[in-house]
Order: C-alpha cells, then sequence, then structure tokens
C-alpha cells in the first residue's frame, strides 16, 4: 500500500508542477512590477559576479537556461527565495546557476537508487520495490538541499569578513573626516584605499550611486540589504541622520567601529571558549577508551572464572 501511495503523490506533483509549466497562471499588475525590479536586481548582481569572478561569464547556455527555467517556476507558486538570494548575492555567484546545480543534484540523487536497484535486479539480487523508491525520495531531499546548506554556511563565514571590513572602513572614514573631507568624498576615498572583495563591494555600489544621482549612505543601505549585512544597513541609517554635522558623523562611526571591534573580540573568545569544550570532551572520551582497555581484560579474566 505504501509504495502505490507513494507513487501516486509523486506523480500528482508531477503532474501539478507541468500545469504550472504549461499554463502559468496570469500575474497581476504589481506583481509583474515586482518581477521586473527582481530581474534587474538579478541582473546587476550577476554584473558584479561576472566582475569579480570572469569564469562565471563562460557558463554553459543550457545550464543558465535551465536556472531561469526553475526560477520562474519557483516565483510562479511565490517562492522568492530572499535569503538564498542574499547568501549567493555576497558569494558572487548567480542565482540561476545555483538553481540548475540544485536540480540537477537532486535528479540525480532521485535516479542513483534506481539504477543501483536495477543492477541488483540484473545481478538477481532481489530488492523491495519500496525500498528503491523511498531511498530515491530521501536521497533526492538530500543531494537538492546540499548545495543550498554549503551555500549558507559560506555566506555565513563571508559576512563575518565583511562585517571586520566595516569596522575597518568605519576607521578610514573616521579619518578622512578629521582630515577635512566631506561625507561622500570620505566614502569613496575610504573605499579606494583596499582591492579587497568587500572593500570592493563597497567602492562599486558608491561608484554606481553616483552615476545613479543617489547619496552614497542610500548605495550603502542598498548594499547591506541585498547582503543581509545589519552593521551596513545601520550605517548607512546613522548617515543619512547626522550627514549635516561632520563632528556628529566622526564620533557616531568611531563609537560604531569600537562597538563592531568589541563585538567581533566576544565572538573570538566565544568561539575559542567552544574550542576548548570540544577539546575537553574529546580528552575525556580518550580517558573513557583508555579506561575500557584498561578494564576488559580484568572483567573478562573475573567473568570467565565465575
Amino acid at each position: 500500500m505504501t509504495p502505490v501511495l507513494l507513487a501516486g503523490a509523486t506523480a500528482g506533483l508531477g503532474l501539478l508542477l507541468l500545469l504550472a509549466v504549461l499554463a502559468p497562471p496570469r500575474p497581476g499588475a504589481g506583481a509583474t512590477l515586482a518581477r521586473l525590479d527582481l530581474e534587474r536586481s538579478q541582473r546587476r548582481a550577476h554584473a558584479t559576479a561576472v566582475r569579480i569572478n570572469p569564469r562565471l561569464a563562460a557558463g554553459a547556455p543550457w545550464i543558465r537556461d535551465l536556472g531561469q527555467r526553475t526560477g520562474s517556476i519557483l516565483r510562479t507558486f511565490g517562492l522568492e527565495l530572499a535569503q538564498l538570494r542574499a547568501d549567493l548575492a555576497i558569494l558572487g555567484r548567480p542565482l540561476d546557476t545555483h538553481l540548475a546545480v540544485t536540480v540537477l543534484a537532486g535528479v540525480g540523487g532521485l535516479v542513483a537508487p534506481l539504477l543501483v536497484s536495477a543492477v541488483l535486479a540484473v545481478l538477481g539480487i532481489e530488492v523491495g520495490a519500496s525500498v528503491p523508491l523511498l531511498g530515491a525520495l530521501a536521497l533526492a531531499a538530500l543531494a537538492g538541499a546540499m548545495p543550498s546548506m554549503v551555500v549558507r554556511s559560506q555566506a555565513a563565514e563571508r559576512r563575518r569578513d565583511f562585517r571586520h571590513v566595516v569596522g575597518s572602513f568605519l576607521d578610514l572614514v573616521a579619518m578622512s573626516l578629521a582630515g577635512g573631507r566631506g561625507v561622500p568624498e570620505a566614502l569613496q576615498g575610504a573605499a579606494e584605499l583596499s582591492d579587497g572583495w568587500a572593500m570592493v563591494r563597497i567602492r562599486n555600489a558608491l561608484v554606481g550611486a553616483r552615476l545613479r544621482g543617489e547619496t552614497p549612505w542610500t548605495a550603502l543601505g542598498e548594499l547591506g540589504a541585498e547582503l543581509r549585512v545589519d552593521e551596513l544597513r545601520d550605517l548607512a541609517a546613522a548617515l543619512a541622520l547626522v550627514a549635516e554635522d561632520g563632528a556628529k558623523v566622526r564620533d557616531s562611526l568611531s563609537a560604531r567601529a569600537g562597538s563592531m571591534r568589541r563585538r567581533e573580540l566576544a565572538e573570538s573568545e566565544g568561539k575559542a571558549g567552544e574550542a576548548s569544550q570540544s577539546m575537553l570532551v574529546a580528552q575525556l572520551l580518550l580517558c573513557a577508551g583508555f579506561l575500557v582497555f584498561l578494564i576488559y581484560p580484568a572483567m573478562v579474566t573475573v567473568l570467565t572464572g565465575l
């Protein structure tokens, strides 16, 4: 009964996806405008990713087409994948390629157990029908989720690095303001002092804001919202409030940089404490194993004598 139910559920899901592809619902005007804004931000993020890693421009066209079709299907069901977009944006990777890799990994995980069961059947080894089907579904879910899990882990590491760069950026801006520069000139000058990936993202955002006629703190706020870096959004909000008074800007930036350094120090101390606890647990397990190694012969001798 279980294989029949699983097969029916799989067939129903396939029919639903086929219906969504062949006859998608007509979106409203608001949804169309939101889709256009999203596509524009995606093109901007892809252009930035290509500048960071030129090899992305040489990807296979069918992979990008598969990713675009997958993204269209997900948007049809109302899935915008905001967190995944932010993670890929900070890594400098296009969403279409990631979705294509996810689909291919899921299909590979779905097919692999079925191929193994077919080979076993050819060899004369009987396997129940439910085992390959359940294994295929479980492996497909795991393989499909693995790329996103890897991206989330890498994005968390990059956000930590970006926060560290933002703290240094604040110190550089404060020093430039102390030298008599205005806020826009101080921001641009501080962003040009390094060619690291995080500083390049900040510099590109500032250059784009100048070309579009926007304020620098607006561009920093948009970059913080795109990458989901709260420190950058807070910096943009602070600059928008106190940009008219240079002294207040210097004081605010210096205090914010000090607060970020103290938080980074606390996080580093917490990680060191976690590492110490992990080492302590490993040592306790090693001692327990050594005690078992010492006691086991005596226990065997006593039990054998009884």
